[in-house]
């Protein structure tokens, strides 16, 4: 066993590698941390509070952050304040103006909740804390083979500069009591909202859902181009975009309230779908029907389904800026959200449904009995999945699509 000398000579020298001054002990993004080093974090993580910026919209997922509260406070003294938001690109926002006026330490924020352009434009701008993700115990129970969205986020390398928590994947909610199966592509979805006006909407971009269907929809209508996978040209924006508007066009009139406003999130397209007034709603949680069934938020007569090519599939993560001042209990907090305690709880619909990112068939003893204790309805077939575009084209759509139909 190594010396405690030892140990914090290694994390004075990995301290060196923070970003800006960084106070936290991190290794390289190659190496994990010593079971002594990982002591002697946490430790110092104790007394710390996280404030954790994370989306707001959903009270089965503030409930989990609050259980993740309570485990955190108890197992390691960290107090973790859940600081809700409407739209990620708030605290981004919040991150670059504090490093413009030279707030490099202590920032407001410590976590955020986070994938796609939101950290693409912190990595682009050197708002991130790391690398640290692959130092952590548990990172090594994460599906990095079978799961590649994990390390890499809308085609953009992770390099260690955050913690994958969650998988999801793009689908559609239906009430069989109005459709028996659900359309199995776009087009047959266009023609469905033409014989059934006013029963299908999608979410006003740039909410995270509604900005998702534009997505799915230019991935599908496209062919899956090989030039999503880069940042759009001009040319070639106008040209892979042009069907998606006409769709838009045509889509928009069979819309709910014909298509002049929109839901302003999943919360309200879901109160929509249990009212009645839809038949159709869209979602990026596999379990989230039989969830909303569990909690009687929904009838029992809805149905997740995908489409015939497929839908769209990523790894949402959580990431540090760079001036954090909990440098310590992020890390904790970090690999406790990739614990297999905390997953199995999160992937049961009764709590959120939301899909591991683990290896489960790696793990043994009681950590896979978490998992196998799950019941049936958190393991649902969408069908195959598909990669998320280069955040660069979400920028541009949600800006074109508010020039054309925000108004």
């Amino acid at each position: 066993m190594k010396s405690l000398a030892t140990a914090f000579a290694k994390l004075a020298l990995a301290c060196s590698l923070a970003v800006l001054g960084a106070s936290a002990s991190i290794a390289q993004s190659n190496q994990s941390y010593t079971a002594e080093q990982w002591q002697a974090l946490s430790e110092k993580a104790r007394g710390q509070t996280v404030a954790f910026n994370a989306w707001g919209g959903d009270e089965r997922i503030n409930a989990y952050i609050a259980w993740v509260g309570q485990r955190v406070s108890q197992d390691y003294g960290i107090k973790l304040d859940h600081v809700k938001l409407s739209d990620t690109a708030t605290a981004v926002s919040s991150v670059l103006a504090e490093k413009t006026a030279g707030k490099d330490q202590n920032g407001a924020i410590d976590m955020i909740w986070i994938n796609g352009e939101n950290f693409a434009a912190m990595k682009r701008n050197g708002l991130l804390f790391g690398p640290f993700s692959e130092a952590l115990p548990n990172y090594s129970l994460v599906d990095t083979e079978g799961k590649p969205t994990t390390r890499l986020d809308f085609t953009v390398a992770v390099d260690g500069l955050e913690a994958p928590w969650g998988m999801a994947q793009f689908n559609f909610i239906y009430d069989t009591a109005v459709l028996d199966a659900f359309p199995a592509d776009l087009m047959a979805l266009l023609a469905w909202t033409q014989e059934n006006p006013g029963m299908f909407s999608y979410p006003l971009p740039p909410d995270f859902l509604g900005s998702t269907f534009l997505k799915q929809t230019l991935i599908e209508l496209s062919g899956n181009d090989s030039a999503l996978k880069e940042a759009p040209t001009d040319e070639n924006f106008a040209r892979l975009t042009a069907p998606l508007w006409a769709y838009l066009e045509a889509l928009h009139p069979n819309l709910w309230r014909q298509g002049r406003s929109f839901p302003a999130s999943g919360p309200a397209m879901r109160q929509l779908l249990d009212d009645g007034e839809l038949a159709i709603m869209v979602s990026f949680t596999p379990t989230e029907a039989a969830a909303l069934i569990i909690a009687e938020q929904l009838p029992e007569t809805v149905r997740a389904a995908g489409l015939a090519g497929g839908t769209i599939a990523n790894t949402h993560f959580v990431a540090v800026p760079y001036n954090t001042g909990a440098p310590e209990a992020v890390q904790v907090v970090a690999n406790f959200l990739m614990s297999p305690e905390a997953q199995a709880h999160k992937q049961d619909p009764a709590v959120w449904g939301d899909a591991t990112v683990l290896n489960v068939a790696a793990l043994s003893g009681q950590d896979a009995a978490a998992f196998a204790a799950l019941p049936a309805s958190a393991q649902i077939d969408l069908g195959a999945t598909l990669g998320e575009p280069h955040p660069a084209w979400m920028e541009r759509i949600e800006a074109e699509w508010q020039a054309r139909f925000g108004s």
